[in-house]
């Protein structure tokens, strides 16, 4: 299995097709295999690099450890260990909180940034943090399909809705037991002076980030653009995977990616 070595861990990987490059980061639910409705596409055109985040899929981490404290740091030193200069980043739901804050951190690597169904890793300003929090406590006690699936795909699609249960059963980590914290929140400035272009993307079903709150916050980054997918919950790329790469895809076109 190829794995990089970086901050005291073997973080696991997968680089397929050739180009410039792109960089996908999964949510808690998901790994690296998450990404199978994307990677066929995206390898036509670019090098498509896919990771599990540490305590995810095949990357594995001390029970103790620092868990998602480390995320942003674990992404940088996989991209220098594959020589990787510059890409552009896809995060999903957890993994905007490591695509966000390795772009502040370094925006001269990130060719473009795509967030979808995520303000993890965000500052939220004081318009939208009251509305979040009253989603928060709303969407706390869910069970797992309903808060990570929305309802037109949990009604017509049973046996993908399984699917997604078994990728997640892979995973030693989940939202009950990862250890850490996001290092240092970003703002909708931070993003802002970045200059890079940023999309956001989200379901329209999303429970767990519903689109008027994301909307806040979108419109408070300059430039950014905003994509609501129909009939989707918070995993665009999963329930509805042509609609997810089409939006991806038109951006990275319309940045010059």
């Amino acid at each position: 299995m190829p794995t990089a070595p970086v901050n005291g861990i073997d973080l696991y990987y997968e680089v397929e097709g050739s180009g410039p490059v792109v960089v996908f980061a999964h949510g808690i639910g998901g790994n690296h295999a998450s990404w199978h409705g994307q990677v066929p596409r995206f390898r036509q055109r670019y090098t498509v690099l896919t990771f599990d985040h540490r305590a995810f899929g095949n990357s594995h981490d001390d029970p103790a450890g620092e868990g998602r404290s480390r995320f942003v740091d674990d992404l940088e030193g996989l991209m220098d260990h594959l020589g990787i200069e510059r890409a552009a980043l896809v995060a999903q739901s957890m993994g905007g909180g490591t695509c966000s804050g390795f772009t502040v951190r370094h925006p001269e690597r990130v060719s473009a940034l795509v967030l979808a169904d995520t303000l993890v890793g965000i500052d939220e300003p004081p318009e939208l943090k009251a509305a979040m929090d009253g989603v928060r406590k709303r969407t706390k006690d869910l069970p797992q399909p309903e808060r990570v699936l929305g309802r037109t795909f949990l009604e017509r699609e049973p046996e993908r809705t399984q699917l997604y249960a078994a990728i997640a059963s892979f995973n030693a980590a989940n939202r009950g037991n990862l250890g850490g914290s996001v290092s240092r929140k970003v703002s909708a400035e931070d993003l802002t002076a970045t200059g890079v272009p940023v999309l956001f993307l989200v379901g329209e079903e999303d429970v767990l980030l519903p689109p008027a709150q994301l909307a806040v916050f979108q419109q408070l980054v300059a430039g950014s653009n905003l994509v609501v997918v129909p009939r989707a919950g918070h995993s665009v790329y999963f329930e509805a995977p042509d609609a997810f790469n089409d939006a991806v895809l038109g951006f990275l076109a319309s940045v010059g990616w």
